[in-house]
């Protein structure tokens, strides 16, 4: 079974630069569900409080969208891809302080133009 795209292969154009498509598997997507702890709650608030980055809610929001990037890949994969384009990420706040992170794209099968 497949692990997962390499991250080389993934792109948000339409197109992989010196490869063509061979073979669309359609959308893929990776999902992830994230809150916020009471602790981290706490010290966004104490971050807040002195302005600037809030680097507590900035390295919760990277991590998720990491997480999402992760299973867009292996996703991918399994459908036997080598290769996404057109990859986006989208997030949704589904209740408070309760947030989905999409990555998606369309998986496709490319090959070295020669």
């Amino acid at each position: 079974m497949p692990g997962r795209v390499d991250s080389t292969m993934v792109t948000s154009a339409m197109e992989l630069p010196g490869y063509r498509i061979v073979r669309n598997f359609g959308i893929v997507r990776g999902i992830i569900v994230r809150s916020r702890s009471v602790i981290g709650n706490l010290g966004a608030a104490v971050q807040t409080f002195f302005g600037g980055n809030i680097t507590i809610l900035t390295d919760l929001c990277e991590q998720a969208r990491q997480d999402a990037y992760e299973l867009l890949l292996q996703h991918a994969a399994e459908h036997g891809a080598n290769a996404v384009v057109a990859m986006r990420y989208d997030a949704t706040e589904v209740m408070s302080g309760v947030t989905e992170v999409l990555a998606y794209g369309t998986a496709v099968q490319v090959e070295k133009i020669s």
